[in-house]
This record gives C-alpha cells, sequence and structure tokens, in this order.
C-alpha cells in the first residue's frame, strides 16, 4: 500500500467528537508543563550572499525573521524569531573546488593558515548577526558543521574517504576548543555581538557518510564528543565567557534513545552524556553544558501516529535522566510524501499546516523547549522560510516571504522565552477521545496554550480540516483576546483579526493557524 494511503486510511480512523459538536477545553494555569526558551532558523549557506546585498533588502529580510513589532493596523511586521543560529565556517570557501564541496554549501573561515585571523570574513553572516541583535532576538548560537580544515585528518571540511570517526587531527582538541571561544571574543570585539550558545558538531550519528560534493561535516562517536565539550568548557572558564555548550545536534530523535542506522559508539547519547554510570562520556556536570539534549526531527515526522509516539517515548527518556529538548533543525525531507517531499518550494498552507502539526507534536508530546526552523532562506526546495529566485530577466534575485513563515510566527512572534505550556482539558463529558489526545486531532484541531513571563496567556489552534471546525476556551481571565491568523486567504499572513470578550465558542476556518492572545494592561 502507498503511503499516501497508508495516511489517508489514518484519517478516516481518527475518533471523532460525540455528534459532530465542538469541545471545550480549560486552560488549566495552574498545570505547567515545560518551559519555552526560544524558536528560531539559521543563516546557513544563504546569508554570505544575502547579508551583502543593498541596504534595503537586507532590512526587510531582517525585519521579516526579527521583528517583533506590528504595523499601524496591528499586524505583525515580522515573526520575531527568538534564536538565531550563526554558521561558523570551516573554510571550503578558500580551498575553492579542491574542498569537494559544492559551491554554494562552502563557508569561509575566520581562521588563517598561518594561525592568525582573519576579521573580515564571514562578512554577510555578522550583517546579519548584527541585524538580528538591533531587532532584539534574545539568542544568538553558533555552530559548526567541520573543524577548521587546518585541524582535520585529511585537510578537507568534509569527510570523505574516511571511517565514522571525528575528522580532528588527536592532538587538536585543545586547538578547537581555542578556535571557537577566538570566535565568542572576536564577534563581541569587532561587531558587539555575544553568542550566547556554540554548538560544536552537528548530525554526529548520522548515518549518511559526510561525503563530497555535499556540505561541510563530519560524523563523530560520543566518546570524541564529550572528550571535545570538555575541552570547551574548560576553555571558556578560563576566559570567564558564559556561553553555554550545546550538543550533539543528533540527525535523528531515535539516535539520541537508541541506536538508529550505526553502531553503538553513535547511539544512546541521552543515557551516554547524561548518566554518570557512563563514565567515559559523562559530562552532565559541565559547568557551561546545561541538561539539554540538541536534535533533529528529520525523519520522524510520518506517519502521523509514529511522529507521536516517537516523541513521547523521547519525552520519556529525557524525563528518566532528567533531560530536557531542544528541536534544533527540521525541513522537509523525501519521507514527508503527504506534501510531495522536498523538491519544489511551495509558499502556501500545504507546507505550512505540515510543519505546524511537526511543530505542535514537537511541543505537546516531546516537551521541546525550543523549535527551531533549518534555514532562513532557501531556492527551490522546501527547506526555507523566505525563497529567494531570479525571474527570467531579472538582473538580480528576488526574495518572498511564504505562508510557512507565517505559520511558524504564529508561534514565534507571540510566544516568548520563559513562557510556560500549559495543559489542556476536555470539559465535553460527551467527547469520546481520550483526554490527553482530544487536542491533538492531526487531521482537524490542534490546540496548545501557554503563558508568558508577563502573563499573558497563548493559545495556537491548527485546523488541518478542509473545513470549518469549533471549539471553545476557558480560562481563569476576564481580559479580552485578540485574534491572529494565516490561511491560504489574500492577505492573511498572521494578520490581526479582531477581538472578543471570550473564546468560549470560536469557528477556526479550513486548513488555518489561529493564535489568541490575552490583552495586556
Amino acid at each position: 500500500m502507498k503511503l499516501s494511503n497508508i495516511i489517508l486510511a489514518i484519517a478516516m480512523l481518527q475518533p471523532l467528537v460525540a455528534r459532530g459538536e465542538k469541545c471545550i477545553y480549560e486552560i488549566d494555569t495552574d498545570a505547567t508543563a515545560q518551559t519555552i526558551d526560544c524558536f528560531g532558523a539559521s543563516d546557513a549557506w544563504s546569508m554570505w550572499s544575502v547579508g551583502e546585498m543593498p541596504q534595503e533588502t537586507r532590512d526587510r529580510v531582517a525585519e521579516l525573521l526579527f521583528s517583533s513589532k506590528t504595523d499601524i493596523d496591528g499586524n505583525p511586521k515580522g515573526i520575531g524569531l527568538s534564536i538565531w543560529r550563526f554558521n561558523i565556517g570551516a573554510g571550503s570557501v578558500e580551498q575553492g573546488d579542491s574542498s569537494m564541496i559544492n559551491r554554494d554549501t562552502r563557508t569561509e573561515c575566520f581562521l588563517s593558515p598561518d594561525g592568525t585571523y582573519d576579521w573580515d570574513k564571514q562578512r554577510g553572516q555578522r550583517n546579519f548577526l548584527k541585524l538580528a541583535k538591533s531587532h532584539g532576538v534574545p539568542y544568538l548560537l553558533g555552530f559548526l558543521n567541520s573543524p577548521p580544515v587546518y585541524y582535520t585528518i585529511n585537510g578537507l571540511a568534509t569527510n570523505t574517504g574516511r571511517d565514522g570517526t571525528y575528522n580532528l587531527k588527536a592532538d587538536k582538541y585543545d586547538e578547537l576548543a581555542k578556535f571557537m571561544a577566538d570566535v565568542v571574543d572576536g564577534l563581541e570585539k569587532y561587531d558587539g555581538v555575544r553568542l550566547d550558545y556554540l554548538s560544536p558538531v552537528n548530525e554526529p550519528d548520522g548515518h549518511w557518510n559526510w561525503q563530497g560534493p555535499k556540505q561541510e561535516g563530519t560524523p563523530a562517536t560520543k566518546y570524541e564528543i564529550a572528550r571535545l565539550a570538555r575541552e570547551l568548557d574548560r576553555e571558556l572558564q578560563s576566559r570567564h565567557l558564559d556561553t553555554k555548550i550545546i550538543i550533539p545536534e543528533s540527525s535523528d530523535y531515535r539516535c539520541m534513545m537508541s541506536t538508529h542506522m550505526t553502531g553503538p559508539e553513535r547511539g544512546y547519547e541521552i543515557q551516554s552524556f547524561f548518566s554518570e554510570d557512563s563514565a567515559e562520556t559523562y559530562v552532565g556536570k559541565l559547568t557551561h553544558l546545561p541538561r539539554i539534549m540538541a536534535g533533529h526531527s528529520y525523519w520522524t515526522n510520518t506517519p502521523v501516529e509514529y511522529m507521536k509516539e516517537c516523541r513521547k517515548a523521547l519525552r520519556d527518556t529525557l524525563s528518566k535522566y532528567g533531560v530536557e529538548l531542544w528541536q534544533s533543525e527540521v525541513c522537509i525531507m523525501g519521507n514527508d510524501e503527504e506534501i510531495g517531499g522536498g523538491g519544489g518550494y511551495d509558499r502556501t498552507m500545504k507546507t505550512a499546516l505540515y510543519v505546524a502539526r511537526m511543530i505542535h507534536h514537537d511541543l505537546v508530546f516531546a516537551n521541546a523547549r525550543s523549535w527551531q526552523w533549518w534555514r532562513a532562506i532557501g531556492g527551490d526546495y522546501k527547506d526555507g522560510l523566505l525563497f529567494r529566485y531570479r525571474a527570467p530577466g531579472a538582473p538580480g534575485d528576488t526574495i518572498v516571504d511564504s505562508k510557512l513563515l507565517w505559520a511558524l510566527g504564529n508561534y514565534s512572534f507571540f510566544i516568548r522565552p520563559g513562557a510556560k505550556r500549559l495543559e489542556l482539558r476536555c470539559t465535553d463529558k460527551q467527547c469520546r477521545i481520550e483526554p490527553d489526545e482530544c487536542a491533538t486531532q492531526p487531521y482537524g484541531l490542534m490546540s496548545s496554550a501557554y503563558r508568558n513571563n508577563n502573563g499573558q496567556l497563548v493559545v495556537v489552534v491548527i485546523n488541518y480540516a478542509p473545513e470549518n471546525k469549533t471549539a471553545g476556551f476557558t480560562a481563569p481571565t476576564n481580559k479580552h483576546w485578540k485574534i491572529y491568523r494565516t490561511s491560504d486567504n489574500d492577505g492573511e499572513s498572521l494578520k490581526y483579526i479582531g477581538d472578543k470578550a471570550d473564546i468560549a465558542n470560536i469557528t477556526f476556518p479550513p486548513r488555518s493557524i489561529t493564535t489568541l492572545v490575552t490583552t495586556q494592561d
């Protein structure tokens, strides 16, 4: 049976509310789940050139990504990302074609062959770091796909021709830690920007081979990751830097709690890094490393029922070891057949709704503290929040928004760092759905609720269905609610719809995402 037919069959089997009536949900402000740290995206590969486009273009892109302001009609000007990921390059640009990496995925390196630093490198990306800071983005993160080429075993930023171990010379761990700390210091000195987080490895556990011509990258065993984390922790302490370390940017949730298409030297990462019994790999007491696992949710988003079960299993494993989750990278891949896979950019609600459903499941079932999309700007593939293309005969590239951008904004603009996710309880006694599943109907309504540090309540409701759906929400507040919506209707890109005195009875249009926010005093 084709996967598309399986998906349809699952949809037809979804449990229904008795008599088709709406459910009423109580927002339990006393029952809090995880704290939300941030929502974000990365500058990977796009911003080196976009960051050197005319200032007007840069400012418009930055506004769409970072702005937390509204226009005169109350519509958000951007999606208010709260973390921005800066790719610290390894030097494949300087190597040219000999890098064995595609031209469009190469990066510059601050480090020169003689050991000195060139702070004119990565200029376009750094322009966007400064724009992120000027817009008030709370957190900035620097991530490496590979060590600088001068430190790697094969002299390349890709692992071509090697086994599944880290592409770093054995005597260069301390040098790599110093390099990362030097980048933190250099960006602050020359750009006035401080990196709040460093992510030293990327997808170290993946089953792909990191072979060119693709991109900078290297696998690593968990023993090598632990050694690097310890070296980096010591270096940050010696410089009195407060930058935190985030590991391991797992390629697949399944590698975090078991082994998946790899050996035990790169599996069971939660247990390995945060159980004291794992003496060789334990990093749970490092000063600069929080008890957070960063992982990518690729390949785990379909079938829908598996998406939920995988995240519940991940949540339980994380909880057992007192660890929390950042979903730190994802885009559409070949197995996401429900929307046609990753090929070909899509600016419509088809991709936007599919991704919103992913966000919902990561927040509600995996208790993710952070949710980060892969990259901010992409080409003819479903990997960018913004779409960059060149029209026939045009002198230059055009960058346009997408419903995907604004769908993420339904969360990122309103749910701010420090917010608590709140439990939703169905109060309809005739509802036949299990209580903990009632607010998640993956082909109908999916609802989640949050309370910001200022007391503001936020409810995000996804209507995946092709028809109107009605629901209601009650909360211990007398404040009015503002309503914002993203849909395929003209102009509805996180559009301010209006106010309601209460939300005890509200209809959600077909294939839409609606955010309900209490007005502030």
